[in-house]
């Protein structure tokens, strides 16, 4: 199971998803200047919901790896999860700015933001993820590839 490179692939998303679940994809600027203001992805519970997810699914994923097929599957609505992390922020971002959505109990009209390097850590997923399921497509067109010679 381990021998695999998808396995390695996949246990890289399973820790980079970790780290995901700490740290602030996005900070705001407070309109004085003063103080950087972040959005935890614990402050907002379906955010929260598949930054958990996406290194969850992951290491599921590993322990599937004589089901093939579904292993794939899996990675693919990783990836799609991965994707909804990226609308959600956007969409989080867009009400703060509008004023919609208060930060720790402030309301951010028209605030500065900045995002932070953490918010790269999804597109990095999807790529292993993606590379994860394409040796995994391998792997099973070598078994299907065998079970023809028998």
């Amino acid at each position: 199971m381990i021998q695999r490179i998808q396995t390695l692939y996949l246990l890289l998303v399973v820790i980079l998803g970790t780290l995901l679940c700490f740290f602030s994809p996005v900070q705001f600027l407070l309109p004085d200047g003063t103080e950087y203001i972040s959005l935890q992805a614990f402050d907002k519970w379906p955010l929260a919901v598949i930054s958990v997810a996406i290194p969850l699914l992951a290491l599921v994923n590993i322990f599937l790896f004589k089901r093939r097929l579904l292993q794939a599957r899996l990675n693919i609505m990783n990836v799609i999860f991965c994707i909804g992390y990226y609308a959600l922020v956007a969409l989080y971002v867009a009400f703060v700015v509008k004023g919609y959505e208060p930060i720790h109990g402030m309301t951010l009209t028209h605030a500065d933001w900045y995002i932070n390097l953490w918010t790269a850590i999804p597109a990095i997923n999807i790529v292993l993820t993606m590379m994860a399921t394409r040796r995994i497509l391998k792997d099973e067109a070598l078994v299907r590839a065998a079970d023809r010679l028998r």
